[in-house]
């Protein structure tokens, strides 16, 4: 049976959470960098808790050791409070 090891250090930039704020009829985008900062090969990916409205580019992928990706985080235009919520 393979051992099991603990993930890599992942650093990104910026480091702190991402606010998408008002006006909401435009679509807004921000760039993250990702990077491996471990000895080892390492995967990622992005899920988001509405797909309608936000969306990143690339979603997932493989990063080497030392790599970086930028990842852009888009949150599409859209009428505020006038949504259905199921």
């Amino acid at each position: 049976m393979a051992q099991s090891v603990p993930p890599g250090d992942i650093q990104t930039q910026p480091n702190a959470k991402i606010v998408f704020n008002a006006p909401y009829d435009d679509k807004h985008t921000y760039h993250i960098k990702v990077i491996n900062s471990s000895a080892r090969r390492i995967g990622y990916g992005i899920k988001t808790t509405n797909m309608k409205r936000l969306g990143v580019d690339p979603p997932c992928g493989v990063l080497d050791p030392k790599e970086a990706v930028l990842l852009a985080v888009s949150c599409d235009a859209f009428a505020f409070g006038q949504e259905r919520v199921f």
